[in-house]
């Protein structure tokens, strides 16, 4: 074994873990106390990378893996400066976060939250909670990349049009992926459903604005298993038909999950196993599927 140490901060799938262990120490921890005095780190979403954690951590620091997709809670620039490596697990949670997408919208289609909550209270609201298929209907997908394909393709099994927007995939990768491409504002106002798929970025933040609110189709859905910042909550309270008081929590109209799109068994296996690999290659100086900086 090397004389490698990796922390890891926010658990890691028994998989990931024992393949780490077979060539590296590995400490477990809630902390950021022993990042100075490792070669590598493994964070989810939870653990946040400032440029000041990664300068503390120098000379030693040589790796940042996230075990996932998202890297918004890692300072990018900052690891580039220091000359630290930043990989993730990209592909590991695609098919997880697509089937938590069609969850949402089936939900959304049959009011499930809400059939759930009267029938506890001893409630036979049946005649009220008139559904709608998902089966003809369009769905509208902001953003094509590994997880919006996956949505597309699901969606098209469920018998849906899928149109998408995404200014980074070329009109004719789009119609590959099983999409019909669409600007912003054609695909707002023939959605039924909006499903976000993008990162969040500075640019992208808040892109979901009552401009955009507004230009959606008569009673469309917007689903989102992407990052919350993409929406303007304030927004899209304001556009609920009627406008009602109090947090977006507490409103009927919405269906919330505590980030947990990509926590299936297998998808947190998969990025665990992928971690752990990218995390050890790029220690060992190998070429890297996923290296971010």
């Amino acid at each position: 074994m090397s004389n490698w140490r990796i922390l890891v901060t926010d658990g890691l799938a028994p998989q990931g873990l024992a393949s780490l262990k077979q060539q590296a120490a590995v400490i477990e921890a809630a902390s950021l106390d022993e990042l100075p005095r490792v070669d590598a780190v493994i964070v989810r979403g939870r653990t946040q990378l400032t440029g000041e954690h990664l300068r503390r951590a120098q000379p030693r620091l040589r790796v940042v893996g996230r075990a996932g997709v998202g890297i918004d809670n890692i300072d990018v620039q900052a690891a580039r400066q220091t000359g630290v490596i930043v990989v993730n697990a990209p592909s590991a949670t695609t098919d997880a976060v697509a089937e938590h997408t069609l969850a949402l919208m089936l939900a959304l289609a049959r009011h499930l939250p809400q059939a759930d909550a009267s029938l506890r209270r001893g409630e036979w609201r049946k005649d009220e909670l008139l559904g709608s298929e998902l089966g003809g209907k369009t769905l509208g997908l902001i953003g094509l990349g590994r997880i919006g394909a996956a949505v597309a393709r699901r969606a098209g099994a469920l018998g849906m049009a899928v149109v998408a927007h995404d200014p980074w995939v070329p009109e004719l990768e789009i119609a590959e992926r099983g999409a019909r491409p669409l600007g912003l504002e054609a695909l707002l106002a023939e959605a039924d459903y909006v499903s976000l798929h993008l990162p969040l970025t500075p640019e992208t933040r808040g892109l979901i604005d009552a401009r955009v609110l507004a230009a959606l189709r008569p009673g469309a859905r917007l689903v989102c298993t992407a990052r919350g910042g993409l929406i303007d909550e304030t927004a899209l309270l304001a556009a609920e038909e009627p406008p009602r008081p109090g947090p977006l929590l507490e409103h009927p109209a919405v269906i919330v999950t505590p980030h947990i799109a990509a926590q299936t068994v297998e998808a947190q296996t998969r990025a665990a196993l992928d971690i752990a690999a990218e995390v050890l290659a790029a220690l060992r100086g190998e070429r890297l599927r996923w290296q971010i900086t």
